[in-house]
């Protein structure tokens, strides 16, 4: 394995831990990736770089184990049933994490959703098709020009729709950092917090997705209201006034 960019070594110390460099070492032996280029994005929870697979170039998200949000992970994982029997401890946290992002960004894929594609995963390491054009990745949606804002809500509505009704799946985590813009569509990220509709928190979490996408599209163009948009998503019609309302913080 080679890192391409020199500048990765500002970062080498909190991301390539001995758990990081075992899983990537197993990667390239398996000929996942080859290379590891720049940096797409940083965060406090895991850094984004662009990487080599055979002919193709891909992204690949490493989630720090010594600094992500343990607690946080926690309050996603608790109450989904797909995630019942794993670990209590931080590195047995961000390996479920990682595994959830992979599943969850699978069944979207299913469902005909404009996500990254997921191509493997192991520990606290995803592979994933990178999103962009030559080597540049597809700007977030804050700072995105759009053609036309209207069509592009519309179309984020109808990701929600599809996302809960047939990937059975809120996004839990939704904003104009996560949403990324190109190729003519609005393109959903950061799937690891994404949670089933049977979760006990899964309203309260769509209600707080769907506020946020207001707040960010109704300067640019006409919004739905709040619990009309949950109904239209959800698929269930007379969802009362306050669905969602019980806590104010997941």
């Amino acid at each position: 394995m080679r890192i391409k960019d020199l500048d990765q070594l500002k970062v080498r110390e909190d991301v390539f831990d001995e758990i990081t460099l075992l899983a990537l070492y197993k990667m390239v032996n398996k000929g996942w990736i080859s290379a590891i280029g720049g940096s797409i994005s940083t965060g406090k929870e895991a850094n984004v770089f662009l990487a080599d697979r055979k002919e193709e170039q891909v992204a690949i998200k490493i989630y720090m184990t010594r600094t992500a949000n343990f607690q946080k992970m926690q309050n996603y994982i608790a109450g989904d049933r797909r995630f019942i029997n794993i670990g209590k401890t931080r590195r047995d946290i961000v390996f479920a994490w990682t595994r959830k992002e992979f599943s969850n960004l699978k069944r979207a894929l299913e469902a005909g959703l404009a996500v990254p594609k997921p191509l493997v995963f192991d520990r606290n390491i995803l592979v994933m098709e990178f999103l962009g054009e030559d080597e540049i990745p597809y700007p977030q949606l804050r700072v995105a020009k759009i053609p036309d804002p209207a069509v592009v809500y519309a179309s984020l509505m109808e990701s929600l729709r599809i996302l809960w009704q047939t990937a059975k799946l809120v996004h839990g985590d939704l904003s104009e950092y996560n949403i990324l813009y190109g190729g003519g569509k609005a393109w959903l990220i950061d799937m690891g917090q994404a949670v089933t509709p049977d979760h006990p928190h899964s309203i309260i979490f769509l209600r707080r997705d769907l506020e946020q996408l207001n707040r960010f599209f109704s300067p640019l163009c006409e919004t739905m209201v709040l619990i009309e948009a949950m109904r239209q998503v959800t698929g269930i019609p007379h969802l009362p006034e306050n669905a969602g309302t019980e806590l104010s913080e997941a």
